[in-house]
């Protein structure tokens, strides 16, 4: 399985979008159905640089996906 990855802001906040487009929900439905407020998605859709990622996780669930962190590769030295 191929794996997407996002390693900023801005990427988490684009792939939101187009997650949201995907499945036809507003922010107002995406906040509802995934029980954050309506302030925290939009905030997340702006690329704010300090959010919480259990919510950030918690909405991502609702389209099967979830943030994790990885180990940056070492530079060849």
């Amino acid at each position: 399985m191929k794996k997407n990855t996002v390693n900023t802001l801005s990427g988490i906040a684009t792939a939101l979008k187009e997650l949201r487009a995907k499945t036809g929900l507003t922010q107002n439905e995406l906040a509802r159905r995934s029980g954050v407020g309506l302030r925290f998605v939009r905030e997340v859709e702006q690329g704010k640089p300090t959010v919480r990622v259990d919510k950030v996780n918690q909405v991502l669930a609702l389209a099967g996906y979830h943030l994790e962190a990885g180990k940056d590769r070492e530079s060849a030295a």
